[in-house]
């Protein structure tokens, strides 16, 4: 046997694949990894599984000519796989006549997920410029991660949404300086496997240990306690979940009664602390936002948040707040709120203190403050206007012409006829999966590139087989990590997949426009072109090898970036006039005259705290007494690869795992590894059961990703086998500002499932016709 070794770069960490005869046996982690994730080596049980999409096919219904609009059978319909050529009339023919009849913004190009990793092969960059080219399309704003975060951030801090990564500190940086740092939503390890884009090595880990062994102590304030790798030694506060923003204004209250916080950084770099501060002490609704009363609502005692106060205004101290606190309702709050809170305690611009956001959610927030520019595949101006947050496809698809607020304006929701996927699994992402099954038998047509059967290529009309990131060269430059990876071919597309550029190329040449897509270049040609743009754009500084060398050696490394960046925190404590944030005022917007102008009832125009429709002490509470925390998994990507083995070897007894509190379980008669019933008015399903007092009483922890395995498809309601929570969740808008989602604002109930449990189908293709 003769084996290659080939360079893997993927979201989860770069591999080496271990090739024989074009047949992949294994893929390792990097030896200069410290460490990897186990996503990786079970990529191989994935890569020809089953499971995977070999040809192009149609759904029967809609290849028959049934009514097309409102067709009721999307999901619980067989396919006809038919030939490329046939596949390219199909789609190409209806693309014209949806954009002759209906008008461009009746295309849905928002195509949302992380795809794979690649500069070139970027599924949504390579389906944005196919639709532009072609007269423009529809599009979708923000994200489903951060959607409320990236709205609320450029009114509080200004900047771009994302500009937050370079001002706030590093881990190194936190190490050195930092004594104390607040964890809102926790740190979870499990997150920092991946980075959008790619990753050379993992290094999260080794610098957190490296804070905890210069003393920096910890607090976890979250409902699951192993939200904060145990070597951290954190101090856990449980709280009721979607309370962080109530306890932070018991904490700031505290604060400001007491004369602790920080006047002089309050006078001279925020505007708007005396409206605030009157809300604080109950002046505006007689009601002061106390450390009792925080307690009462939160679940954390009086004297912990006293406490927490004086820690936190006493020490160098950093507030951390994660990205789940504001996928709920009035998710914006805990954002603003937290970098208020960091601008009271006296940290705000000092090294390794005051705020930051999104810490341990992937590896690279906290270990570098960006990197240089690397090129992509070019983007191309949309001539389309129209666009939707991100989290409403649901509603647009269901109420088109209706008019919603978002972040100051009014936008009309466009009618959408053609749904064009690439990249991502709305089946995944989405809430209430019934509400979006109805919301799918809407359009006309719905065009889905996949390698894998999974619910999303199962509810199209047309679906295209694509390769994976194993099966095409390209290159990884990941989300401020300073490396470039090669991304060489390790085995040949499977069956008759081809790639989103090779599709795209086709479709655009019977469309009249190939040569503007392609610009007469292969796609190795791209990939060195973009790698070559990369190197002169860079100069001679950066010193990248050639392509030839870099593609043998697998890995460059980029200049790092220096500082300041632009809108940092420490030159504006310095000097607030020469170095302005760019908000309106120039300072932190305590209170923002321009979100107060907006007249929206569900968010001030400072930090408050509105009550979620779905929380612990709701009165319907007494009918699902249960919080459901949809958090990230551990053992896949999202939705990526639930049917590789690390992902297969978590469940039980086939389904994803779902964890309840001791308590909790007793109560309901449940033991370890019981298939049990999770459910609510919207939906139900099945999970296994494990049982830790990780997470505090009351609480219910089950995972996002599991692939939708619904007993009807098609039928609304239906008992989901497999165990995806989305089922359970809300498509409510966290608030008229953002409209982002609020996946973690619902409440439950389990119970043991007494039936023999239904065989899952998750992975099993549907009928298919040769």
């Amino acid at each position: 046997m003769v084996e290659r070794r080939m360079s893997v770069a993927t979201h989860w960490g770069s591999f080496v694949a271990v090739v024989d005869s074009g047949r992949l046996v294994r893929i390792e982690p990097r030896g200069d990894d410290p460490a990897p994730s186990p996503i990786g080596p079970g990529m191989v049980t994935a890569a020809d599984d089953h499971a995977r999409v070999l040809r192009p096919a149609v759904r029967k219904g809609w290849l028959n000519g049934l009514p097309r609009a409102h067709d009721t059978a999307r999901g619980a319909d067989g396919f006809v796989e038919v030939s490329w050529d046939d596949a390219l009339t199909l789609v190409s023919d209806e693309l014209s006549r949806v954009r002759s009849q209906h008008g461009d913004s009746a295309v849905f190009g928002g195509s949302y997920g992380w795809a794979s990793a690649g500069a070139f092969h970027n599924a949504q960059g390579q389906l944005h410029r196919f639709l532009a080219l072609g007269g423009g399309y529809t599009d979708s704003r923000n994200t489903y991660s951060t959607a409320a975060l990236e709205v609320i951030l450029p009114h509080v801090i200004g900047g771009h949404p994302w500009s937050y990564q370079s001002r706030m500190p590093m881990w190194d940086e936190i190490a050195e300086n930092c004594e104390l740092v607040v964890a809102f939503g926790g740190l979870a390890l499990k997150n920092s496997q991946i980075n959008p884009g790619g990753l050379a090595r993992h290094q999260t880990q080794d610098l957190q240990r490296r804070c905890r062994e210069a003393g920096v102590r910890f607090v976890n304030v979250s409902p699951i306690r192993s939200d904060v790798a145990g070597f951290l030694d954190a101090e856990w506060l449980p709280v009721v979940p979607n309370t962080d923003t109530a306890a932070m204004l018991g904490i700031a209250h505290t604060m400001l009664v007491n004369g602790w916080h920080d006047e002089d950084f309050l006078r001279r770099c925020c505007t708007g602390f005396d409206r605030f501060a009157s809300y604080l002490l109950g002046e505006l609704d007689g009601t002061p936002k106390d450390a009792a009363w925080a307690a009462e609502i939160t679940g954390i005692s009086r004297d912990a948040i006293i406490d927490l106060a004086r820690r936190l205004t006493t020490q160098r101290s950093l507030i951390m707040v994660n990205y789940a606190v504001q996928r709920a309702d009035h998710g914006e709050q805990p954002i603003w709120m937290s970098v208020v809170l960091a601008a009271m305690a006296g940290s705000m611009g000092q090294p390794g203190g005051g705020w930051g956001a999104g810490y341990a959610t992937m590896d690279a927030t906290g270990v570098a403050p960006g990197r240089p520019s690397v090129a992509t595949i070019p983007a191309v101006s949309n001539p389309v206007a129209d666009f939707i947050p991100v989290a409403r496809i649901a509603d647009t698809l269901l109420h088109p012409g209706k008019t919603i607020d978002y972040d100051g304006q009014r936008l009309t929701l466009p009618e959408l006829r053609l749904v064009y996927w690439c990249g991502g699994n709305p089946f995944h992402h989405h809430q209430d999966l019934h509400r979006l099954t109805r919301a799918w038998q809407r359009p006309d047509t719905v065009v889905v590139h996949e390698a894998w059967w999974n619910t999303t290529a199962k509810f199209a009309d047309i679906v295209l087989p694509v390769a994976t990131g194993l099966e095409r060269d390209d290159f990884a430059a990941g989300f401020s990590d300073p490396h470039l990876v090669a991304m060489p071919k390790v085995r040949e597309p499977e069956g008759e997949s081809r790639t989103d550029h090779h599709i795209f190329a086709a479709l655009a040449a019977r469309l009249g426009y190939e040569e503007e897509f392609t610009q007469s270049r292969s796609e190795i040609e791209w990939v060195r072109h973009l790698y070559e743009q990369t190197k002169t754009g860079l100069g001679d500084e950066a010193a990248l090898p050639s392509f030839e060398d870099f593609w043998r050696s697998s890995t460059a490394e980029l200049p790092a970036l220096a500082g300041p960046f632009p809108g940092s925190f420490e030159a504006l404590r310095s000097d607030p006039q020469r170095f302005p944030l760019p908000t309106p005022s120039g300072r932190i917007e305590i209170f923002s005259e321009e979100i107060d102008s907006f007249g929206y009832d569900d968010c001030a125009g400072h930090p408050t705290w509105v009550e979620p429709t779905e929380w612990l002490h709701a009165d319907l509470a007494d009918r699902f007494p249960l919080h459901l925390i949809s958090n990230q998994p551990a053992s896949r990507l999202h939705s990526q690869y639930d049917n590789g083995g690390r992902s297969l070897s978590s469940k039980i007894r086939g389904r994803e795992p779902v964890t309840l509190n001791a308590a909790d379980a007793a109560s309901r008669g449940i033991e370890n590894g019981m298939i049990v019933r999770v459910y609510n008015d919207r939906g139900s399903c099945l999970a296994g059961t494990v049982i830790s007092d990780d997470v505090m009483p009351g609480v219910v922890q089950l995972s996002t990703g599991a692939w939708w395995d619904p007993v009807q498809p098609g039928l609304s309601g239906t008992l989901d086998r497999h165990g995806n929570p989305n089922v359970l969740t809300a498509d409510r808008p966290c608030s008229r500002l953002s409209q982002g989602p609020s996946a973690l604002s619902a409440l439950v109930d389990v119970e043991l499932y007494g039936d023999p449990p239904p065989e899952v189908l998750a992975f099993t293709p549907p009928d298919l016709e040769h």
